[in-house]
């Protein structure tokens, strides 16, 4: 099996292991840290929008009722997960299973595409967001939220330090900047805001028209 294939596969499994317990592990950083990320990012969401790594479904609540709601997720067991809070909470979505860094979709397929607290996991997460980038259509609005390397140098001391405990092991990290790849990328930043000693960071970017 390719290096690559074998990386997805431990991804796939270290997800799948840790699908019932995530709600209750996000709830807690919600509640403590992330404060109102998700309906800040949900209610800006119009039209054609995909979620990338949708994991339980814990945005579906928050987004508007007439958005047209696509959702891919990595692991099996989250979108399990995802499907049963969809039927509960009788909200239309379409989830299916995909991969953040090979998006299965054509080119500027969405008005709108969202990723909240999964950069920070996704092992190429450059790639990822140019795969956000190539199925937005031109003029469309990528929402993203995520923690990120804080403002204060003892706090990314210590992000630095759990760095070398949570990637070898979940692949999880916490010094990234999904902003700085969105520049990168020619688009427009239209809201930014940070917050919790610089650790947690949302934006909301938009396509160039050309």
């Amino acid at each position: 099996m390719a290096t690559s294939a074998v990386r997805q596969a431990r991804w796939q499994r270290f997800w799948d292991r840790h699908a019932r317990d995530y709600d209750r592990q996000m709830g807690f950083l919600d509640r403590r840290l992330f404060r109102d990320t998700r309906e800040w990012i949900c209610a800006q969401a119009g039209g054609r929008t995909l979620e990338v790594a949708v994991g339980t479904g814990l945005n579906l609540v928050h987004y508007p009722r007439d958005v047209n709601l696509t959702g891919i997720e990595f692991s099996p067991a989250m979108l399990a997960l995802a499907r049963r809070r969809s039927a509960a909470l009788d909200r239309p979505v379409m989830l299916r299973i995909g991969n953040a860094e090979s998006l299965a979709f054509p080119d500027e397929s969405f008005d709108t595409v969202v990723c909240t607290f999964s950069l920070c996991a996704i092992p190429d997460h450059r790639r990822a967001v140019t795969e956000m980038a190539r199925v937005l259509r031109p003029g469309g609005l990528l929402l993203l939220a995520d923690h990120v390397a804080s403002t204060r140098w003892a706090v990314r001391a210590m992000q630095w330090a759990l760095e070398l405990v949570t990637v070898p092991w979940g692949g999880e990290h916490f010094r990234r900047r999904p902003l700085e790849l969105v520049t990168a990328a020619g688009m427009g930043v239209e809201k930014h805001d940070r917050f919790a000693a610089g650790v947690v960071e949302r934006l909301a970017a938009r396509k160039p028209l050309s």
